[in-house]
């Protein structure tokens, strides 16, 4: 790859700011410092109706830093979830007079590691096969994040809910998130805390579906982009750290789950595997939960204890059966 390959790429990054513009600021300036190896590069920071001086504040920092000739800071008017934010930025940058090579999704929650942007573009042109890849995340404390997952599926679920290792070794295909390698390779999802698309992808299967308020929307994107021919694949040297749930609190353990995280569950299955699906998917993560409990309650095993959000069982369950007897038979999950 010569040193002019990368220069000749446009890359527009989206950011989709909900009152997070403190961790907005400093992962600009993080990005600023990576400028210089990229060319034509543009930010444009959407922020999804906040209504807590968000805007202010971001535009006073474009100010501030003089950031203003590659950052832009457009008010969505609507809080329309994770996906509508990033098609209102993935618009802007195909309606541009010189649409970009490639868009990076990039959270507001992250920190990006010197290189790590070019990392991401030169893979990508070294083949063209590949439509989405995906950075190595890490955690605050420098720790790896696991970003390149396998598609959920009905045995999917048994595999998790069940959480034992001799259902793991016998269905390796079906354990969404396997062990991580130090390695970029082939997946077929990336986290979308750091996501870059080729531009043709947007022309052959559309933007992001924003029926998904949050969660499950790079997971949706990336199967599509799968069954229209793409590539999806991690890339090991792209490093950037992810300050996981600082944007919507997912990973506080004492709340309850949002109610958008079950819809956006319910519509993937239902989507891609139908409603017959979504039942099956339900009926084997029961089974596998039944079975965690039971090893949980008998002490049998380290592994054996029942974790997660409180009521997560019930509001799972109890949800899709509501879904189930409104006698809904669409995608929309909710």
């Amino acid at each position: 790859m010569s040193e002019g390959s990368a220069v000749l790429a446009g890359v527009w990054i989206v950011i989709v700011n909900y009152r997070t513009s403190a961790l907005v600021v400093d992962c600009l300036r993080t990005v600023d410092t990576q400028r210089s190896e990229l060319g034509k590069l543009q930010v444009v920071v959407v922020d999804n109706d906040s209504c807590d001086g968000s805007v202010e504040n971001l535009n006073a920092a474009v100010s501030r830093e003089q950031w203003g000739t590659w950052v832009s800071i457009v008010p969505s008017g609507k809080n329309g979830g994770f996906a509508f934010g990033n098609n209102v930025g993935i618009h802007l940058a195909l309606k541009d007079e010189r649409p970009p090579e490639y868009v990076l999704l990039l959270n507001p929650d992250t920190v990006v590691h010197p290189g790590a942007l070019r990392a991401l573009v030169e893979f990508m042109q070294l083949n063209q096969k590949i439509g989405i890849a995906g950075s190595r995340l890490e955690n605050g404390d420098g720790g790896p994040e696991p970003s390149a997952h396998n598609a959920p599926s009905p045995l999917g679920e048994l595999v998790s809910a069940a959480n034992l290792g001799i259902v793991a070794r016998a269905l390796p295909k079906h354990v969404i998130t396997p062990p991580m390698r130090e390695v970029s390779h082939a997946c077929d999802w990336v986290s979308g805390a750091s996501l870059m698309v080729r531009r043709e992808v947007f022309d052959a299967i559309g933007f992001l579906d924003d029926n998904y308020f949050l969660y499950f929307e790079e997971v949706d994107f990336c199967t599509r982009a799968r069954s229209a021919g793409w590539d999806i694949w991690f890339v090991a040297e792209s490093r950037v750290v992810h300050l996981e749930g600082a944007a919507t609190g997912i990973k506080q353990a004492a709340r309850r789950r949002p109610r958008y995280w079950y819809d956006s569950r319910r519509r993937y299955f239902v989507k891609h595997f139908g409603v017959s699906g979504l039942v099956l998917a339900d009926t084997l993560w029961a089974a596998g939960r039944l079975s965690l409990a039971v090893r949980s309650l008998l002490r049998l095993g380290a592994g054996a204890r029942l974790e997660g959000p409180k009521w997560f069982a019930f509001d799972l369950l109890y949800g899709d059966l509501c879904y189930l007897m409104r006698g809904e038979r669409n995608a929309g999950g909710s």
